[in-house]
């Protein structure tokens, strides 16, 4: 399947597995670039900029398949060394960036100067425009269904996506609510190139991540997600539990009043915890309402097969059925 974005990324299938904090881990790029996706190491789960560069060298000994990395923009008094990131990610020869959160337009000319691909995640179409308009490459558009932040306008995919169609010329992946065959072609009639994956490739075999994780968005419906931190205006997407009960609680409780400090004991340091040890009720950790989509925890390799045959399947069969229904 050649899309747009199969053809920039020099990948075979039109899937992306999206940069998830504790997972984006080289284990998990691997296997989704072997199996023919962009496979995506997340930059800031690792600690410093030399760690980063030893994650990138450990995935280049795993696969020969394109990869690349994620780079969040974060606010901060005391930001992350991101000139020491860029530097990381160039000369460990990676060709793809998937930059979020703050505009990264500052550090466009090194990435473009060394070759490197940019896709920016946004959560609307005016986001997009922006990321068109300082040369970014394609854009990820996350609706209001997707995992982690949704932004603020609450708008679904599909609506989003037909918009950002009608909006943009550089191409697009969707994101949020993305899970199987079903998704990718839904995503190909709105206007998308393609998809980007969180949640429903951390229910993999190869996801470096504690079985109790896995399970958890196996047993969870698409109504066990919840929003936060939306008094802050920093939205996030996350599956219930106990902390998140008590995040919420703090939320009503406080109303206007409330400070990050006031959650800091449910969202701060929290993913490794979850992540690595399966403490299932430490803290908030971002989910997409497609993990009522997820009801087993295949291969990647099994996984994205499944995906394409069924994508095959629905639109050389059903859909050229009801096509030959008009004759």
């Amino acid at each position: 399947m050649k899309t747009r974005i199969t053809e920039l990324l020099g990948i075979e299938h039109p899937i992306i597995q999206g940069g998830m904090h504790y997972v984006g881990l080289a284990e998990l790029a691997a296997a989704v670039s072997n199996a023919g996706g962009l496979g995506i190491i997340t930059g800031l789960t690792q600690r410093t900029p030399e760690l980063l560069a030893k994650e990138i060298a450990r995935c280049r000994e795993m696969t020969d398949k394109p990869f690349g990395v994620n780079l969040t923009f974060l606010p901060s008094v005391t930001p992350p060394d991101y000139p020491g990131y860029v530097k990381a990610i160039i000369e460990g020869g990676v060709k793809v960036v998937e930059t979020a959160g703050n505009n990264p337009q500052k550090w466009l000319p090194a990435l473009k100067e060394a070759g490197v691909k940019v896709i920016h995640k946004c959560t609307s179409v005016r986001y997009a425009l922006k990321a068109e308009a300082i040369g970014c490459d394609a854009v990820s558009v996350d609706g209001f269904e997707c995992g982690g932040h949704p932004g603020e306008d609450d708008v679904p995919n599909f609506i989003l996506l037909p918009r950002a169609a009608e909006a943009l010329k550089i191409p697009f992946v969707a994101s949020g609510g993305m899970a199987d065959g079903r998704s990718l072609v839904a995503a190909l009639a709105l206007g998308a190139e393609g998809m980007n994956m969180g949640t429903r490739f951390i229910a993999t075999q190869e996801a470096p991540v504690h079985e109790n994780v896995k399970q958890a968005i196996v047993a969870a419906s698409e109504l066990d997600t919840r929003l936060v931190m939306r008094p802050l205006r920093n939205t996030e997407r996350v599956l219930n539990n106990a902390a998140v009960e008590r995040l919420i609680e703090k939320e009503r409780a406080l109303g206007a009043n409330i400070k990050f400090e006031d959650i800091l004991p449910e969202v701060a340091g929290v993913y490794p915890r979850i992540m690595q040890e399966g403490a299932m009720d430490a803290g908030a950790w971002s989910c997409g309402m497609v993990a009522g989509l997820i009801n087993d925890v295949p291969t990647v390799k099994d996984l994205i097969d499944r995906i394409m045959a069924q994508a095959h399947e629905i639109i050389a069969q059903r859909l050229a059925r009801i096509d030959a229904m008009r004759v």
